[in-house]
């Protein structure tokens, strides 16, 4: 009776690892459940109104455990950005910083791209919240300024530079404010909440004629690249 079956060890070993995967699987599955809810009571109530019971009863969870992951409504805003933003800039940031494309082209194809996709997603209900209450919560609009724009800012300015040391373009002022060149894109965000329902906008044209515009304005011709 007091014999032990070396057999069950690595089989118990396993069954514990296993265990535990899924225990670990299943708290990160209900933390995105949590965020994903959160996301759509912030877009629906705004910050203010949204409440950590409504996510819960979104997200079909007991009302207590949101606070299990995070302790306050800022620190569930802050994972919503991180989790529907700042994962989808640093998508783009990654392009930026390895693209073998000439920076012109990037300009005009996955750059254009990324500022239309994002114009037309959910994403943008952040940015609209934050333009009507954050000047109520500073402590937000820093948060995104650091983790999202300031970052993708200067990801914009070495991009331009590039295309100046490539010979591309003219050396101008825009590495300095690279804010010129995704400026379109927060005008189109805000026709859309504002102006669309009483005048469309062609904001996929608008930022494509921005684009080309821009790339007119820093461009060296062909023959000075040539004659170079």
């Amino acid at each position: 009776m007091g014999c032990r079956d070396e057999r069950t060890g690595p089989v118990a070993d396993a069954q514990s690892q296993k265990g535990g995967a899924d225990r670990r699987n299943r708290k990160d599955n209900r933390r995105e459940e949590i965020v994903s809810a959160a996301f759509e009571e912030f877009a629906t109530h705004g910050y203010a109104g949204a409440r950590l019971e409504d996510v819960a009863s979104r997200a079909k969870v007991s009302k207590g455990l949101p606070y299990l992951y995070f302790k306050t409504k800022e620190e569930l805003f802050k994972a919503v950005v991180r989790s529907v933003v700042t994962a989808h800039f640093n998508t783009i940031r990654g392009k930026i910083e390895t693209t073998e494309l000439p920076v012109k082209e990037f300009l005009k194809g996955p750059f254009l791209q990324f500022m239309q996709d994002l114009v037309s997603s959910r994403r943008v209900l952040i940015v609209r919240l934050l333009m009507a209450e954050g000047h109520k919560h500073p402590e937000l609009t820093q948060f995104y300024l650091d983790t999202v724009v300031a970052p993708g800012l200067e990801t914009l300015s070495g991009l331009i530079d590039k295309g100046v040391e490539r010979g591309e373009f003219r050396r101008t002022d825009l590495s300095d404010y690279p804010q010129l060149l995704v400026a379109p894109m927060l005008l189109s965000v805000l026709w859309k909440a504002l102006f669309e329902r009483h005048r469309h906008l062609d904001t996929d044209d608008l930022l494509k004629t921005h684009i080309d515009l821009l790339i007119a304005a820093i461009e060296v011709p062909e023959q000075e690249r040539e004659a170079s």
